[in-house]
């Protein structure tokens, strides 16, 4: 952590005032605090070091790192350390211009942005001559602004999850300042997909260390659902007679539907001793085949259950699978922000209040409530069926265990919602609105 060039500008009044006009870093405007109140949903303390006059405020984080947020209800780091910020700052006084481009667009396409900012700014304020006694005042070396760019790039990607910034009278969270990160399911399955790569090139250790975790014995199922491949069969096999020593899953289900699928009438004996496991299991496989069905018989099964439950999109699949597995991973932060952002979502809509049941409003706020309930989240207990993703009414003589799957009704799926809820439509946002 360096903070040596913020120190020298709160001793130095002359250098503070130069970076607070026309580098916007003002910091006095510390004693106003941020527009309203807030804290960042892990937990770590925020102190405020400068404002600017948009309204937005500059927040040292636990770790040095700079956070910024806007009046509108944006948020992101910029810099690891009050240095790195500082020096952002004023080698790309129009920085906020510049958060959608990375090293990727280009040099010409930088430095042609950058130029139209900086000229802007020239006919207001000279920043030439103040941004060389700056830096030769608190130690900082020229960088070229595409150098400049890239740090900024890769400061916003650190943002998510441990640096989310909430309303904290609402617990609404801000909106992520730059690009979007991956989408949730790229980031909870990168373990599951490298497994399955060894698992199909014969890696003997692995078929034994895979089958054997139950973690990574459930992702290396969702990558294969994700990833089908015609030689897949005998690992499909594999990880199904292991997948039983956990308690009935959708994995499990999963197995049994990518096993049932290859139509090959001699894994029959194998579905069906999978099936008659425990009671849970009995329910969760009740439509498999009986001996002597015909290899379309156990297809069909198995592809009716296939559309309604799995399919090949993850953007389909609730987006409680992908938290439940990042949660399972130890990636808590990302299973909270993400929890967070969902309940933000349907607040905004509440349309996707699907459970006839369910109230038909949620007070602003719900996501502040509900969020400190994941430190408590705790796995299903042995025996415990695990809940089919589709909302079922208390009347729909359902009984224990998974029971029988059902079609997902439209948009039952995490889709755009997980990745960010795109389709939702925001509310225009400022000082008080919920987020």
């Amino acid at each position: 952590m360096s903070d040596h060039a913020l120190r020298l500008l709160r001793q130095d009044r002359r250098l503070a005032e130069l970076v607070a006009h026309p580098f916007d870093f003002d910091l006095d405007r510390a004693a106003h605090g941020h527009v309203e109140e807030v804290r960042l949903a892990s937990g770590e303390p925020l102190e405020v070091v400068a404002g600017d006059d948009t309204g937005g405020t500059y927040f040292l984080c636990a770790d040095g790192s700079v956070l910024y947020a806007d009046s509108e209800g944006t948020a992101g780091i910029i810099g690891s350390s009050a240095d790195e910020a500082l020096e952002l700052v004023i080698g790309l006084p129009g920085w906020r211009d510049y958060t959608q481009l990375s090293p990727d667009d280009g040099e010409e396409r930088i430095l042609a942005c950058v130029t139209e900012t900086e000229d802007e700014i020239r006919e207001y304020y000279g920043i030439d001559e103040e941004r060389a006694e700056l830096r030769a005042a608190l130690g900082f070396p020229e960088r070229s602004p595409v150098e400049l760019v890239g740090r900024l790039c890769a400061a916003l990607a650190r943002t998510e999850p441990d640096f989310v910034l909430l309303n904290a009278d609402e617990g609404c969270a801000y909106d992520r300042l730059g690009p979007d990160g991956p989408p949730l399911w790229e980031t909870v399955l990168a373990a599951g997909r490298a497994d399955l790569t060894c698992l199909r090139e014969g890696d003997r250790n692995a078929w034994r260390e895979v089958a054997e975790d139950p973690v990574r014995r459930r992702l290396t199922l969702r990558a294969a659902q994700f990833d089908r491949a015609e030689g897949d069969l005998e690992l499909l096999r594999h990880l199904l007679r292991h997948e039983t020593r956990s308690p009935m899953t959708e994995e499990l289900r999963l197995a049994a539907v990518l096993v049932g699928l290859y139509g090959d009438t001699g894994d029959l004996p194998l579905l069906l001793e999978v099936r008659e496991t425990d009671f849970d299991t009995a329910c969760g496989l009740s439509g498999v085949p009986e001996p002597g069905a015909s290899a379309d018989e156990l297809r069909q099964w198995a592809r009716e259950l296939d559309e309604s439950m799995f399919g090949t999109d993850p953007a389909d699949e609730p987006v409680s699978t992908w938290t439940d597995l990042a949660r399972d991973q130890g990636m808590t932060e990302l299973a909270r922000v993400t929890l967070i952002r969902e309940l933000d979502d349907i607040v905004m809509d509440q349309s996707r209040l699907r459970c006839p049941w369910a109230p038909r409003t949620l007070p602003h706020g719900s996501a502040a409530r509900a969020r400190p309930g994941l430190r408590g989240t705790r796995r299903p207990s042995p025996g415990a069926a695990r809940p089919a993703p589709v909302c079922r009414s208390p009347g729909d003589g359902m009984g224990p265990g998974l029971g029988p799957a059902h079609p997902r009704p439209p948009g039952a799926g995490g889709g755009q919602a997980a990745a960010g809820g795109e389709q939702l439509g925001r509310r225009p946002r400022g000082p008080g609105h919920p987020r």
